[in-house]
């Protein structure tokens, strides 16, 4: 294929330097928004009477066959293409002729490709989005389906204290809508149109950048066309925001995966989010877990990639900027699979309450009730907590819990235990007297999901 930008040059690149320096292998993915830029780009020009509107039809109507073309499969990539951009460029001449030609006055690959990965992007978040609420929207289900069940609270993975285990969920449901919170401001700061700054310094022609910007959906045109070729800020920030979401993901995946072991036993994942050993006939793997949260290594490499690609660069445009979109698409396919098939599992999950609450009553976790129930009688919370830790050291020695105390051992470590000491550490009582604001109890998780559904609305 003749290069479009053959004039200086002879357009005669070595064979491996064109295979390197080619994008169309991965950037085809940006053909609708490619032709859609383009014809909105048509639209400006024949309004503002840079180009015929004869031209500006025929290169909409042509721009319109080629999409139909591609999304049907009968128009494929050509490799032999340098990007997207001069594959539709060309095909487009090939069809209409001459006003094929006329579509780049005005514009430069430059403003081109920023204007496109701008509104991949922006679909994408749109996509994701939606994802990420039909998940929160699977915890809140979780969570209500088991909204009263006990289970073992944690720090540093030791047993701490009794909590709901809807409670307990629910802390990523909300890790999860900040998730969204951050795709929203990002997608706000993809309001920003490129197009119109060209190659680095604008144009001489009478363009309508605004005019173009609102055709193609965006709040307004960049105010620096310097700024317009080179920032790539906004895939840095989606990237971020990314990798924090196949985060919180990966602290949830490591969550089920030791639930559902045999050590726990809190969870059973469902068959078809779970696979089989090739030598141990007995095993069931969380693998989908397992390749969430290993995944979120990946996608974190996409961030620096980008981060560290961009470092060095003097302004305006530099060829390493290619080097944005294979990590940007990568961190976009691997969050909404992970996103895809976590909701699946979540969705399939079952619930182990018996073993949960079983748990719960392991470790000593009523310790800070039975201190609670001394401060308030009086005692000074300091006091209180050493009084309950020699308990505890007592029940050690003596292979007992906290329940199996008589009021005659109670007295020992204080005159001021009585009979009701023994409501103020019921395990299950435990986790739902805690009625402070965004506290386990069952009201406070009633409020939580109420809170979630608004956001969702």
């Amino acid at each position: 294929m003749e290069k479009l930008w053959a004039g200086r040059t002879a357009g005669d690149v070595n064979r491996a330097a064109d295979a390197f320096n080619s994008s169309i292998s991965f950037d085809f993915r940006l053909w609708k928004e490619d032709a859609e830029g383009s014809a909105a780009h048509a639209r400006m020009l024949a309004r503002q009477g840079i180009i015929s509107e004869e031209d500006c039809n025929a290169i909409v109507r042509g721009l319109e066959d080629i999409l139909k073309d591609i999304e049907t499969g009968r128009l494929a990539a050509d490799p032999a293409a340098e990007d997207i951009h001069m594959f539709i460029e060309a095909e487009l001449t090939r069809r209409i002729g001459d006003a094929g030609k006329r579509v780049h006055t005005a514009r430069s690959r430059n403003d081109q490709v920023a204007l496109d990965t701008r509104m991949y992007l922006r679909a994408a978040i749109d996509h994701l989005s939606r994802s990420l609420a039909s998940l929160v929207g699977e915890i809140g289900a979780k969570a209500d389906e088991h909204i009263s069940a006990v289970m073992p609270g944690y720090t540093h993975l030791q047993h701490a204290q009794p909590v709901l285990f809807s409670h307990y969920i629910l802390a990523y449901a909300f890790m999860f809508l900040r998730d969204m919170d951050r795709l929203s401001d990002c997608r706000r700061r993809l309001g920003v149109c490129p197009i119109g700054s060209c190659a680095l310094a604008g144009t001489t022609y009478d363009t309508d950048r605004a005019f173009e910007a609102s055709l193609l959906g965006f709040d307004r045109p960049c105010e620096n066309s310097l700024d317009g070729v080179s920032d790539r800020d906004f895939a840095v920030e989606f990237l971020s925001a990314a990798s924090i979401c196949m985060m919180h993901l990966s602290r949830f995946s490591e969550e089920l995966i030791l639930w559902s072991s045999s050590e726990f036993g809190f969870v059973e994942m469902s068959d078809a989010y779970s696979t089989g050993s090739s030598i141990m006939p007995q095993k069931k793997n969380p693998d989908m877990a397992e390749l969430c949260r290993g995944k979120t290594g990946r996608v974190y490499g996409d961030l620096v990639s980008l981060l560290t690609t961009l470092k060095g660069l003097p302004l305006a445009y530099n060829k390493d900027m290619q080097e944005d979109k294979e990590p940007l698409f990568d961190a976009v396919d691997t969050l909404e699979a992970c996103l895809e098939v976590f909701t699946g599992m979540l969705r399939t999950l079952k619930v182990n309450e018996r073993a949960m609450l079983r748990a719960a009553r392991q470790g000593f976790m009523n310790a800070t009730d039975l201190a609670d129930y001394l401060a308030r009688r009086g005692v000074p919370f300091r006091d209180a907590y050493k009084i309950s830790g020699k308990a505890v050291a007592y029940c050690i020695e003596c292979g007992k819990t906290l329940e199996d105390l008589t009021p005659e051992e109670f007295k020992i470590f204080s005159p001021l235990f009585d009979d009701d000491v023994y409501a103020a550490i019921d395990i299950a009582s435990c986790a739902t007297r805690r009625t402070s604001f965004g506290g386990s109890s069952p009201e406070s998780v009633r409020k939580q999901l109420e809170t979630i559904k608004e956001r969702l609305a």
